[in-house]
């Protein structure tokens, strides 16, 4: 088989999972990693590294608007993505020393929590903080936006600062050793736990994984596993297949996209909890 042919299959795999990734509420990177690492013939640290690459390439796209329009909070992000990108490198670090079935084996059980976490989370557009904690308090974690939709001027505060930074630390972990980024985990966190409001805790989400993922980019890149070969066509396939899914936002169907993509998800999951036992090679 031609040398040309993978790259070619892979940025078409990635600029289908772009236009999918948007209407579905998920980043480029949680597909990527156990769609390409189960199906592909590529060593999963090159999948990998990749993944970090396109999970940040998706994230610094989006950021300058998010945060022209108040919803990506540095303020909130900064102490977040502090304990997140350190644990991050070691998460990188751990994942690079462990064998590659024992990864594979995680990615998949890791797959089919975010499966579960997809199918069963219930996510709240403002949630009511009472009174936010004392370090929130400290921090000026707060801000206002004017939302879209309602035309109306939002006011937001936080709470659970302790246990949100202490989520964010595990977050991080995870991102570094499966190069998966971590946005289906920073909203769930930020708006059910945390209490920000949906819209900034997708916007806050970005501005952490920029940060994030740039950190346990810098391991793979160091240890060589950022094969060229294999990051370029995915990052390219993947930011024009989103330009394409985000123009046909408001033309699909989110919640169907969203039933797709959790069906992949769960048939990749168990194809890498298969791939790494040696049951499905």
């Amino acid at each position: 088989m031609a040398w040309w042919v993978w790259p070619l299959a892979l940025f078409v795999v990635c600029f289908l999972m772009g236009i999918v990734a948007v209407p579905a509420g998920i980043g480029g990177g949680t597909l990527f990693v156990p769609i390409v690492g189960s199906f592909f013939p590529f060593h999963l640290d090159f999948v990998r590294g990749a993944g970090l690459l396109v999970a940040l390439a998706s994230a610094l796209a989006a950021g300058p608007t998010l945060m022209r329009g108040g919803l990506g909070s540095l303020r909130l992000a900064l102490p977040l993505s502090v304990l997140a990108a350190a644990s991050s490198i070691g998460g990188a670090m751990l994942g690079l020393a462990l064998p590659a079935n024992v990864v594979q084996m995680l990615l998949g059980g890791v797959v089919l929590g975010i499966v579960t976490l997809m199918f069963v989370s219930k996510k709240s557009e403002f949630p009511h903080v009472a009174q936010p904690d004392a370090l929130s308090q400290a921090l000026a974690l707060n801000g206002v936006f004017i939302d879209g939709a309602s035309r109306r001027i939002v006011h937001w505060q936080v709470h659970r600062t302790i246990p949100g930074l202490l989520t964010f630390l595990a977050i991080g972990v995870m991102a570094g050793m499966f190069g998966i980024g971590a946005g289906w985990a920073n909203v769930p966190a930020l708006n059910l736990l945390m209490g920000a409001p949906l819209k900034v805790s997708a916007g806050t989400s970005s501005v952490v994984l920029s940060l994030v993922d740039s950190s346990a980019a810098w391991v793979y890149i160091n240890k060589g596993a950022v094969l060229p070969m294999v990051a370029v066509p995915s990052v390219v396939g993947m930011m024009l297949g989103a330009r394409i899914g985000a123009r046909l936002l408001d033309v699909l169907k989110g919640s169907v996209i969203r039933k797709m993509v959790i069906a992949v998800l769960l048939f990749a999951g168990v194809r890498a909890l298969l791939k790494g036992t040696g049951v499905w090679a």
